[in-house]
C-alpha cells in the first residue's frame, strides 16, 4: 500500500535501511538515499513515499529539494516484488508531488540497474556523476599557512553563490540554508583574508561526505585545492570516519584526476533522468 510521509518515524527510518540492503545485495552498487537528509525531514510537507506489505515495507521513494529548479527523486523497490507496478506508481506520484510543490523538472537518481526503468517511464539523460570512496588517507606537504578555513556565515552567503557558479558554471543551490546543521557544515577557504574557495562536509551515522568543494577559478592551479582537499581527508579520518565520499560530474576530468591522485576510488556511478513536469 502506497503511503505519502510528512516526516519519517524511527521505524520507517530503520525499514529504509533495512530495504536499502536487501536491494543492494541484490543489484550491487550503492543508492543515493541521502540518509541526514531523511533523518531531518520537517514534517511540514509530503517529502517521502513508501510502500508497505503489511508490516515490510517494500518499496520507496525520496525527494531531495536542494534548490530549484530541480528536485531530485530517488528510490528502490524490494527484489522479491518488482514488476508489479510498485516502482511505476512511486514515480508516478513523486512526480505529481513534485509538480505540486512548483519544481520545473525532476531529476531520478538511478545506477545501471535502473536505466531501463528511467527509459521506459520517458526519462531523459541530463548527466550522469563518479561516486568516489576515499581509500588510503592522503599524506604530503600541509596546506600553505596563507590558506585558512574557517566556518561560513550568513554574510558569505552572497560570496559563496558568486564563487560556486563561476567554478561550476550554473548557479548555486540553497547555501543560505545548508550553511549550518546538525549534520553539517559550509566552510569558507581563505588566502590571505580573501574568499578562494568552500566546501561541505556532512557527518553522518560513521560516514563522512565532501559536497560542494569549488576553487575560485581565478587561482586554480595553484595547489589550494588540493592542499585543502587532502587536509580535510586527513582530518575526517582523525575524527574517526573511514568512509569518506565525494561525487564528480563524468565529464570534470580535472577535479576527478584531483580526487583520485588525492586517494578517492571510484565505486559507482549514477545517472540523472530528467522528467519535465
Amino acid at each position: 500500500m502506497l503511503t505519502p510521509a510528512s516526516g519519517l518515524t524511527s521505524t520507517a527510518l530503520q525499514a529504509i535501511v533495512d530495504l536499502e540492503q536487501r536491494v543492494v545485495a541484490h543489484d550491487g552498487g550503492r543508492l543515493k538515499l541521502e540518509h541526514g537528509v531523511l533523518a531531518e525531514r520537517s514534517g511540514d510537507e509530503v517529502e517521502d513515499l513508501l510502500w508497505w506489505d503489511g508490516d515490510r515495507l517494500v518499496g520507496f521513494l525520496g525527494s531531495y529539494a536542494f534548490g530549484p529548479p530541480d528536485l531530485e527523486l530517488a528510490g528502490m523497490v524490494d527484489p522479491s516484488h518488482r514488476r508489479r507496478g510498485i516502482g511505476s506508481e512511486l514515480l508516478s506520484e513523486g512526480l505529481r508531488l513534485s509538480a505540486r510543490r512548483g519544481y520545473a523538472r525532476a531529476l531520478l537518481v538511478a545506477t545501471s540497474a535502473g536505466r531501463d526503468f528511467a527509459l521506459a517511464k520517458g526519462g531523459v539523460l541530463s548527466h550522469s556523476e563518479h561516486f568516489l570512496v576515499l581509500g588510503e588517507t592522503p599524506v604530503g606537504a600541509p596546506v600553505e599557512p596563507a590558506v585558512t578555513c574557517r566556518q561560513a556565515e550568513l554574510s558569505d552567503v552572497e560570496e559563496i553563490e558568486a564563487l560556486l557558479t563561476r567554478a561550476f558554471g550554473q548557479p548555486a543551490r540553497d547555501v543560505a540554508g545548508r550553511l549550518t546543521t546538525s549534520q553539517e557544515q559550509t566552510l569558507v577557504v581563505e588566502r590571505d583574508g580573501t574568499t578562494v574557495g568552500t566546501v561541505r562536509l556532512s557527518r553522518f551515522e560513521g560516514v563522512a561526505a565532501v559536497y560542494g568543494f569549488a576553487v575560485d577559478p581565478c587561482v586554480q592551479g595553484q595547489g589550494i585545492g588540493r592542499g585543502v582537499l587532502a587536509r580535510w581527508c586527513r582530518q575526517l579520518r582523525d575524527e574517526g570516519y573511514e568512509r569518506v565520499t565525494l561525487e564528480v560530474a563524468v565529464d570534470n576530468e580535472s577535479a576527478l584526476g584531483l580526487y583520485l591522485s588525492t586517494g578517492f576510488e571510484r565505486s559507482a556511478t549514477e545517472n540523472y533522468w530528467e522528467f519535465a513536469l
